[in-house]
């Protein structure tokens, strides 16, 4: 198995997912912090009912504007040990929406 490591000037996007909820951070491997994150737990989400996938898409699109918001241009997505369909594919593409690409 292959490890995905950030570089000094690309940030690691890393995606856990449980049955219920979805959470992604954008981490600085080199000093070893996270920058930013976003989750489907957040208050704003809490209103809607959307579906899982849709969730996750918002939840993509509102990391991407957090990161933005700090000047982060180029990512690395680190999907774990999850295949890259359903609520993963969403979340890439809602980051995707916000101009960034991985």
């Amino acid at each position: 198995m292959k490890k995905i490591f950030g570089e000094p000037d690309r940030f690691r996007i890393s995606v856990f997912r449980s049955n219920k909820q979805i959470y992604a951070q954008i981490i600085d491997d080199l000093s070893g912090k996270t920058l930013v994150s976003s989750s489907s737990r957040e208050k704003i989400f809490h209103e809607n009912k959307k579906t899982k996938i849709e969730l996750s898409y918002e939840v993509g699109k509102l990391l991407g504007d957090r990161a933005k918001k700090l000047k982060i241009t180029k990512l690395v997505f680190d999907k774990g040990k999850y295949l890259y369909h359903g609520r993963i594919k969403s979340l890439a593409e809602g980051i995707r929406k916000i101009g960034f690409k991985f």
